[in-house]
């Protein structure tokens, strides 16, 4: 057992996951948090919006019950209130997950406000109104993650225009919503309401496509997807004020005249970082300027012994990538600087209906670091597996060197492509080639063919491409 004692401010999948792994390395932990263990992620984001989505997922199954040769008599009906007493419990089952996880490696949890007063110094002012509590620790590690942004445009009221955070919780379905923005968040949610039943979902972007961030082909997919789902989606405007009228609903104004008329306005534009009121410009933390908490590549911070980790230092806002900053901060706290962060392979998975996983360079980002490319694309169509599932939407896209034929990216578009496009990752890790992806034998039929397939089309050897369709 080390004598190191580390304290975390942010109990989030970067601060927990960091905590259990200091302990398993000896140190003596305690964890600060003032909402709830998990984080946004477990309480108001990937968790809950994820089991909205595998409800919304059963519920349009069952819409198309009849294509599969099944008779559901009367139809399906949602039942709102044991959708939430679901998302209620998926949640709570997490939750009491880490904590017991906690008890079982000796970490110590305190529920209130962190903010630090000195050098490996932490004032806690507790949840339960009781006072404050002092903390010392040899290293400090920040991981208070960040909440929905805000603009004056769109001042949250909570109840007519709601942030994700509000989005996850509601009594019914709006019969009209407004999401403002067609980014992640957005497009999840825009598929969760329209597939639940509501009558009218706009999408507003000020951007010229939605998904802005992907690949330009998936994107132009998601639109074709969004369309059919009957989502208006608006590129390249903007709204510039929102009213909330004397009946309840809220009229949106955009630049050039065009009024939309909602239920609800969803405001889906981003994040804004935590950094703010902890005490670390005080504690000698240098904060760049949107406030991110500027760190090295070990994950330390200007300030001796104070490292951070998570959506805090305003990189790639993902929960799986604050957990494995928070491994690397922990191990260097532990060991010495061993560990740089490597963010050269960091998969990603959309949630709508249907799903995008993707990893690495899209292509434009590719040709604009000067890289000839190569690509591949396969329908997913193409496979048994897919028409067996009747999941005949999307599409799998690699992006190759043209001189070496490593992999440099891969992008999909398809049902459960979020567990899937873990094969690129690992490809991509070990600086695979796409012919070594292609000549793996892949078991059939599964979705996966779909990876080995995208490979051979790289060299324009394709199994399931007619010869006439290949570019």
């Amino acid at each position: 057992m080390s004598d190191k004692r580390i304290a975390i401010l942010g109990a989030g999948p970067g601060g927990y996951v960091a905590a259990i792994r200091a302990a398993q390395l000896g140190a003596k932990v305690t964890v600060i948090e003032d909402v709830e263990v998990g984080g946004t992620c477990l309480n108001r984001g990937c968790i809950p919006t994820k089991t909205l989505v595998a409800t919304a997922e059963v519920y349009e199954k069952i819409r198309e019950a009849a294509s599969f040769g099944i008779e559901v008599e009367g139809g399906a009906k949602l039942n709102i209130p044991k959708v939430m007493e679901r998302q209620g419990k998926v949640v709570q089952t997490l939750v009491k997950g880490i904590k017991g996880l906690f008890k079982a490696h000796g970490i110590e949890l305190i529920e209130g406000r962190g903010k630090l007063t000195g050098r490996g110094k932490i004032e806690v002012t507790l949840k339960d109104g009781s006072g404050t509590r002092a903390v010392e620790a040899d290293n400090i590690i920040i991981a208070t993650g960040s909440s929905p942004a805000e603009i004056p445009t769109f001042k949250f009221d909570h109840e007519h225009i709601i942030s994700s955070d509000d989005a996850i919780c509601f009594s019914k379905v709006p019969r009209r919503i407004l999401i403002v923005g067609a980014g992640v968040i957005g497009c999840e949610f825009a598929c969760i309401f329209k597939v639940m039943g509501a009558e009218e979902v706009t999408m507003v972007e000020l951007l010229p496509r939605c998904l802005s961030t992907e690949d330009p082909d998936i994107s132009e997919l998601m639109a074709r997807e969004l369309k059919k789902k009957k989502i208006k989606l608006i590129t390249g405007a903007k709204i510039d004020k929102v009213v909330v009228n004397a009946d309840g609903t809220v009229t949106s104004s955009m630049e050039g005249g065009t009024e939309v008329v909602s239920d609800q306005v969803l405001v889906s534009i981003g994040r804004s970082l935590n950094s703010r009121g902890i005490g670390l410009e005080e504690a000698g933390v240098k904060l760049g300027k949107r406030g991110e908490v500027l760190v090295n590549e070990y994950m330390e911070t200007d300030a001796p012994g104070i490292y951070a980790i998570g959506d805090v230092v305003g990189g790639i806002m993902l929960a799986h990538v604050a957990s494995a900053e928070g491994l690397c901060a922990v191990e260097n706290i532990m060991h010495g600087n061993v560990r740089k962060m490597d963010y050269r392979v960091v998969p990603a998975g959309i949630f709508t209906l249907p799903e995008i996983g993707s990893v690495g360079l899209r292509e434009h980002e590719a040709q604009a670091k000067g890289i000839a490319v190569k690509t591949g694309k396969f329908q997913l169509r193409g496979l048994g597996k897919a028409q067996a599932m009747n999941e005949l939407s999307g599409m799998v896209k690699v992006i190759a060197d043209a001189k070496t034929d490593k992999v440099l990216g891969v992008h999909i578009m398809g049902a459960h492509s979020t567990d899937y496009i873990h094969e690129a990752a690992i490809a991509m890790a070990m600086g695979a080639t796409t012919k070594q992806v292609a000549e793996t034998i892949h078991s059939h039929p599964t979705l996966a063919e779909s990876v080995m397939e995208a490979m051979e089309d790289v060299h324009g050897m394709a199994i399931h491409i007619p010869p006439a369709t290949k570019a």
